[in-house]
C-alpha cells in the first residue's frame, strides 16, 4: 500500500482538531493522503505519537521543540487551545530536555526530530541564543538516533546555514526545511548540505515562491499543508487539513510545468527516501 500524496508537515494533533482529529485523518487516508504530524514541544510531540499509534499505516510523527517555544508567553489557540483550557502553556518557556525527547524519538512511528530551527521574527539577541542552544541539542539528538531533521526557519537563514555547515557531517540523512522561504542562494547552500524542501498552501496564492520552486530540482521537493494554518486556494479562510495537500501538488505541477501524476509520484518517492519506515 502506497499513498497518492504525502503531507510531510501537518499538525492534526493540535487543539484546532480536538473534536474531529480522527475524522480529518480518515478523510485524508480515504483520499490516499498520508501524513506526518509534527511536534512543536513536549505535549504536541507526545500527542503526535498517540495519533500515529492508532493507524498501522499512513500516519507518522516527529518530536521536537519549535524555536518559538523556547520563550515564555507564546500562545496560539489553534495549537494549544483557549487560554482557559491551557493556562499552563501561556507562560512556559520550555528548556530542551534531551533525555525526554530521546525517549520519545525512539518510538517506531517517529520519523524525524523537529520542528526545530531558528525563528528571528521580532526577536531579541538573548532569545536568539536560546533558540540556537535548543537547535544544536536537537541536531545532536538526530545524529545519535540517526533520524533526519524537520527544520523551521524564519528570517534566520544565515545563522541556520552556519550552524548546519558546522554540524552536518555526522548527519546520516539531513532532512527537510519546511515552508521554505529562503532565497535561491539559501536553497543552493542547503542542497549542498543534503537538505530537501517542503512547500505548502502559500504557493497557491503568493507568487513570491515561484522562482525558488522552479529552481529547486524535483527530487528535492516535498509537499506539506502545515495544517491548521495557511489553507490553499480554494480553501482560504477555512481551517487547513491534510487532504488539501492536493492543491499544493497541483500548483507545484503548474509552476514546474510537469504533469500532476509525475509530481505525486516523485514527491512520494522523495518522502520515502528521507523518512524510511
Amino acid at each position: 500500500m502506497t499513498p497518492k500524496l504525502f503531507d510531510v508537515h501537518t499538525h492534526v494533533q493540535f487543539a484546532s482538531f480536538k473534536d474531529d482529529a480522527d475524522l480529518v485523518i480518515q478523510r485524508a487516508l480515504g483520499a490516499g493522503v498520508w501524513m506526518v504530524n509534527v511536534g512543536t514541544q513536549k505535549d504536541t510531540s507526545a500527542t503526535a505519537i498517540e495519533l500515529a499509534e492508532k493507524y498501522s499505516k499512513g500516519v507518522y510523527a516527529t518530536v521536537g521543540l519549535h524555536p518559538i517555544h523556547t520563550e515564555k508567553s507564546y500562545h496560539d489557540a489553534q495549537e494549544l487551545g483557549t487560554p482557559n483550557e491551557v493556562l499552563e502553556f501561556t507562560s512556559r518557556g520550555e528548556e530542551f530536555d534531551y533525555d525526554h525527547y530521546k525517549k520519545l524519538a525512539q518510538h517506531p512511528k517517529v520519523v524525524a526530530i523537529g520542528e526545530c530551527g531558528l525563528d528571528y521574527y521580532r526577536l531579541g539577541e538573548e532569545s536568539k541564543e536560546k533558540q540556537k542552544a535548543a537547535f544544536l541539542q536537537q541536531i545532536e539528538l538526530a545524529k545519535e538516533i540517526k533520524k533526519p531533521l524537520m527544520i523551521h526557519c524564519r528570517s534566520a537563514f544565515s545563522d541556520l546555514i552556519d550552524i548546519l555547515v558546522a554540524c552536518h557531517l555526522s548527519l546520516v540523512t539531513p532532512g527537510v526545511v519546511h515552508f521554505f522561504s529562503g532565497t535561491q542562494d539559501d536553497a543552493k547552500k542547503l542542497m549542498d548540505l543534503g537538505f530537501s524542501f517542503s512547500f505548502g498552501g502559500v504557493i497557491t496564492f503568493a507568487r513570491d515562491y515561484d522562482e525558488v520552486v522552479k529552481y529547486i530540482p524535483l527530487d528535492r521537493i516535498l509537499l506539506e499543508t502545515d495544517a491548521p494554518y495557511v489553507s490553499p486556494v480554494p480553501y482560504r479562510g477555512k481551517r487547513n487539513e491534510p487532504v488539501y495537500v492536493v492543491e499544493v501538488a497541483k500548483k507545484i505541477a503548474e509552476i514546474k510545468a510537469v504533469e500532476g501524476d509525475e509530481i505525486a509520484r516523485r514527491t512520494v518517492e522523495n518522502t520515502h527516501r528521507i523518512f524510511p519506515e
